[in-house]
């Protein structure tokens, strides 16, 4: 069933704060994916920054096939096509966690390759797919924030891995200057990311909770254990084997668990 369009004009003023990401915004009361409408919009090369919101998702994708629950208006959920970039996805996600932790604000830490955290517990996760069309390549990165969510608003097997903005950071959210900050950073990184990524890669540095730590890592139905040395912004993580050889993993095949 298509869902009924809304357009909010507090979002849709977001232009003069961010003059490539959301210089269009459009706002679904309910979607069953946004990353799904911006992938049609991602048709039109000329939808470069655009950015589709939705107060509730039906059917939110996480990576690895999970799934996204969030109550209607408790989240910042919304997807932003990406087309006039030459950045790799390596590097997208890096600086899509970078933005976003920056909007969050300090308390924010990056958990590679796509979740940020507020102490133990997540916050927030993005999800980044391609399409390639005809006449483009097309990325859309698809952002999830809990705002307002008590902790018996999550299923209980998330009570303990799951917090909110405002429950972390005790205070109410708003939501609309919350977009604007993650839209506004997202385009000074994609900027910065073009001729410094080296910026990027110190920025990730300062917020990463991985950094240092000895951690697993799944790829390709294995194992690594070893210490967290870095990130590559083209190769991904760079992990330290227990054995002594260093190895990098890519965000796509990858994913943390228990050291």
């Amino acid at each position: 069933m298509k869902p009924t369009e809304t357009l909010d004009p507090d979002l849709l003023s977001l232009g003069c704060r961010a003059p490539e990401i959301g210089h269009r915004v459009l706002v679904f009361d309910s979607t069953f994916s946004t990353n799904d409408i911006a992938a049609e919009y991602s048709r039109n090369a000329k939808n470069h920054g655009l950015v589709v919101c939705a107060e509730k998702q039906l059917h939110g994708r996480g990576r690895t096939g999970h799934t996204w629950i969030s109550g209607h208006g408790q989240s910042l959920l919304c997807s932003i096509v990406l087309i006039q970039t030459d950045l790799k996805p390596e590097c997208l996600s890096l600086v899509s966690a970078v933005a976003v932790a920056e909007a969050i604000g300090p308390l924010a830490r990056i958990k590679w390759p796509n979740d940020i955290l507020i102490g133990p517990r997540k916050v927030a996760g993005m999800l980044l797919e391609s399409r390639q069309w005809p006449t483009h390549q097309a990325f859309v990165l698809g952002l999830g924030i809990n705002c307002h969510q008590r902790m018996q608003d999550f299923p209980e097997t998330l009570q303990t891995q799951a917090t909110s903005l405002d429950r972390a950071l005790r205070t109410r959210t708003d939501r609309t200057r919350l977009a604007r900050r993650v839209f506004s950073s997202l385009d000074v990184w994609l900027d910065r990311a073009r001729d410094q990524v080296d910026t990027v890669v110190s920025a990730w540095e300062r917020s990463s909770m991985l950094l240092g730590q000895r951690i697993g890592v799944a790829c390709h139905n294995n194992i690594y254990h070893g210490h967290c040395i870095g990130i590559d912004p083209r190769q991904g993580l760079i992990l330290q084997l227990d054995r002594g050889s260093v190895r990098m993993f890519d965000a796509s095949h990858s994913s943390i668990v228990k050291a």
